[in-house]
């Protein structure tokens, strides 16, 4: 008998589309909620299961899960403070995670551990967030030495910020020696990822004439180095006119307290060229600012930072928390909008009204 032309050929097996170990894996970690203690081990003996479980218990705004959460951040602290902390930012497009790939690599080849946290900015309308560094970093993410974890922010910037620096500490506690910390876009939390790292880096792209009418001078300030990437193919002139006019505008500004110099390189992440320099001059940087005392004294204030960070948090969510402040807030917007208020005098009611109420209770 004579076969069909539309038969259908059996074709080669498929593998199953879920992993059946990562989810044996998950179902395990989900049975057992794990002590303080338990965590702690788990997280010096580099387990990466119960250390995104302590970053979820860091993350968690549940009172209980907080007061776990600072428990085992103070039993980590002693075994923190050695890792370099690097932070990322830069115009969209620029290619940062391309790049954190590329440098990452050359690290982890190096023999480093590497810990990638993102702060993502959530959308204020929706609460939302795209949280797509693993998609976009497959080979680092797929490396045992490298650890990636995006951080929704809720809408609430200090929260994730105060978060992630903690979740530092976690990390530096599990033997990650290098972190990265990437935020999105320029803007805001630029200053909050400057506030706890050790180095802060700009990544822009070729066309500089443009590129400098958009960066704010703050930005450009904190930046410890500047790298122009996609330094490739037809970019390579551009590449060195915008290092050029970046390395002019950076004179303009006053010196750093650090003592250091800012540079500006030029690198194509998708090829990995100039990625080697890029990280030696990182290197430079440490070793300089460790022998002035700089990078010590840095920690120091930034620890004092997040302190009153967290106390105007802390005010901030007790105010906006309360069910009877929430009345009294209610109360206030009706006097602002019909007229009877203004905007400051209402301010200082309310913090009149948290005050008495801290001090009766």
């Amino acid at each position: 008998m004579k076969k069909s032309a539309l038969s259908v050929s059996e074709g080669v097996p498929q593998p199953d589309s879920i992993n059946k170990d990562a989810v044996s894996r998950l179902k395990r970690a989900k049975k057992k909620q794990y002590s303080t203690v338990e965590l702690l081990e788990g997280i010096r003996n580099r387990d990466i299961t119960l250390l995104s479980q302590a970053i979820t218990l860091v993350e968690s705004s549940l009172p209980q899960h907080q007061s776990e959460a600072q428990e085992l951040i103070a039993a980590s602290l002693p075994h923190s403070g050695n890792a370099f902390r690097l932070g990322i930012t830069g115009v969209p497009g620029a290619g940062k995670s391309t790049f954190i790939e590329a440098l990452g690599k050359h690290i982890l080849d190096q023999g480093g551990r590497l810990a990638v946290l993102a702060i993502d900015p959530s959308s204020e309308r929706s609460k939302g967030s795209i949280m797509g560094d693993k998609t976009r970093m497959e080979e680092l993410s797929g490396r045992p030495e490298a650890y990636i974890r995006p951080s929704p922010s809720g809408g609430t910037l200090g929260g994730v910020a105060r978060k992630t620096r903690e979740t530092i500490i976690l990390c530096e506690a599990a033997g990650f020696d290098t972190i990265f910390v990437e935020t999105v876009g320029v803007g805001q939390s630029e200053t909050a990822v400057h506030s706890m790292v050790d180095f802060f880096l700009l990544i822009m792209l070729a066309g500089a004439g443009d590129e400098l009418q958009g960066i704010k001078r703050g930005i450009m300030e904190m930046a410890d180095a500047i790298v122009i990437n996609k330094a490739d193919g037809n970019n390579i002139q551009k590449a060195r006119r915008a290092q050029s006019e970046f390395a002019n505008a950076l004179h303009l500004f006053p010196p750093s307290i650090s003592g250091w110099t800012p540079l500006v390189k030029t690198c194509s992440s998708l090829y990995s060229t100039g990625i080697g320099e890029i990280w030696e001059m990182v290197g430079e940087y440490n070793a300089f600012v460790s022998n002035n005392g700089y990078l010590k004294n840095r920690r120091h204030e930034q620890s004092k930072y997040w302190m009153f960070e967290t106390i105007r948090e802390g005010i901030y969510n007790h105010v906006f928390n309360d069910p009877e402040m929430q009345q009294e807030l209610d109360k206030h917007e009706k006097s602002i909008t019909e007229g009877r208020m203004t905007s400051y005098m209402a301010a200082v009611s309310i913090l009149n009204k948290y005050k008495s109420q801290k001090k009766n209770s």
